[in-house]
């Protein structure tokens, strides 16, 4: 699926890529979606994701969802009836709604679920926070110096 963000006016402004299959593959490097989030995306919807890339946009605090292919064309649909459409995604529910009235379940791993629940999706940040705990636990082990 092309993003039509690029070519129709009409999307300017999005914040949710509505992707297909296998979404980001090929991009495990961290870039890939740094370019979406700086590019002002928030969030995907797609009906699956390469797994690195998963990864890497829950580092950013990026929630990819996963919906099935039914789902994902009626979200297009809804999307090109009216682009000022308003999408919800709702990870405590896992579910996303649409201004139009639609609702659709989604899935997500639950560990990335978690970790941007309770705001832990930043793991350099979590190291730094926890620095005494890891000393501590360095100096009970007694074979690191």
């Amino acid at each position: 699926m092309r993003d039509l963000r690029w070519s129709d006016e009409r999307f300017q402004g999005a914040n949710i890529l509505i992707a297909g299959i296998n979404f980001g593959c090929g991009s495990s490097r961290e870039h890939a979606p740094q370019s979406l989030r700086k590019y002002g995306f928030d969030a995907v919807i797609a009906e699956s994701f390469a797994e690195i890339f998963n990864g890497n946009c829950t580092t950013l605090a990026m929630p990819c969802v996963v919906a099935s292919a039914a789902d994902i064309a009626t979200l297009r649909a809804a999307v090109e009836a009216d682009p000022q459409v308003q999408i919800t995604i709702d990870l405590d529910s896992l579910t996303v709604s649409t201004s139009a009235g639609h609702s659709i379940s989604v899935t997500m791993p639950e560990s990335a679920r978690d970790a941007l629940m309770a705001g832990r999706w930043d793991p350099i940040q979590e190291l730094l926070d926890n620095d005494s705990k890891i000393d501590e636990r360095a100096k009970a082990l007694g074979y690191v110096a």
